[in-house]
């Protein structure tokens, strides 16, 4: 049995991690991963015809959130970039993992054991960063539920929601990649912690402390990501979507209607071959009449 006291310490040690320098470093690294996933085979070409773009992208994809949260609030758009020490940071990730001898920073980062390392940690910091999302939009609109929602979720996941303008800067225009056409499971996840941050902070709903909602929420991140990494389980959210589609969207009666619709089409097809079947009889019997 896990004692209580020894687990609620655990809970308050993981909410008061720091996140500089290594979950940071894990979280460019995992930017700069998915910006060359992205690219494709054509990643290493590209970054070395077009450093700028190459550069510029990957630094939108790092900063995404803090790029939404600043246009959401009302703040200056390149506050991501007055911390000096973030951008040197990002960028030195960004150089090794474009530009290193015979590109091996790239392929330590995808070897399997390191990549479970580094995709936990940046789930980690992913966690932190909805909370903080949630927590500065609360000194600003206090009472506006939805502001301290929509900026923890841009916070944990905005390079989903960047995706498109990340992607015209490398010249790819993608308008179909809006993460609300198809929101990824990151998203989906960030949507839930955002809410129940904001129900912790606003509400008496959740009555366990704190420390222990943090870390329930950092450990849910940690499980899929790694349950995606290992066991290619990308999207649990599916049955309770397709469940949810069913009774409140409309799904039940679009069903019922096709089976009210497909029956009534059958009756009618069926009556339409029984007077076809009955006109060919009667001009086969016309025609024998005539022969006799």
């Amino acid at each position: 049995m896990i004692d209580p006291e020894a687990f609620l310490d655990l809970a308050n040690q993981v909410t008061k991690l720091k996140m500089w320098p290594y979950f940071d470093i894990a979280h460019c690294v995992m930017c700069c991963l998915a910006v060359r996933e992205d690219l494709g085979s054509g990643s290493i070409p590209f970054s070395r015809k077009h450093p700028i773009a190459c550069w510029l992208s990957t630094m939108m994809v790092v900063f995404a959130g803090g790029f939404l949260a600043a246009l959401f609030l009302g703040e200056p758009l390149l506050e991501p970039f007055r911390n000096t020490q973030s951008v040197l940071l990002a960028t030195a990730v960004w150089y090794a993992m474009f530009y290193s001898p015979f590109d091996v920073i790239y392929k330590l980062s995808k070897f399997l054991p390191i990549k479970i390392v580094i995709a936990a940690m940046k789930e980690v910091y992913r966690c932190k960063k909805v909370y903080d999302g949630v927590n500065h939009a609360a000194k600003l609109f206090p009472n506006a539920w939805m502001i301290l929602f929509i900026t923890g979720l841009v916070k944990g996941n905005g390079a989903g929601f960047i995706k498109i303008l990340e992607r015209l800067i490398r010249g790819v225009w993608t308008p179909t990649a809006f993460e609300f056409l198809q929101p990824s499971f990151p998203t989906k996840a960030c949507i839930v912690a955002s809410i129940i941050f904001v129900l912790d902070k606003k509400t008496e709903l959740i009555s366990a402390p704190h420390a222990l909602v943090y870390f329930g929420i950092v450990i849910f991140f940690v499980y899929f990501k790694l349950s995606s990494l290992l066991l290619g389980i990308h999207d649990p959210f599916i049955p309770f979507e397709n469940l949810c589609c069913a009774v409140f969207f409309g799904g039940i009666w679009d069903s019922m209607q096709r089976a009210v619709t497909g029956g009534n089409k059958n009756a009618e097809s069926t009556a339409k071959n029984e007077v076809r079947a009955s006109k060919t009889e009667d001009g086969q019997t016309h025609a024998h009449k005539k022969n006799d």
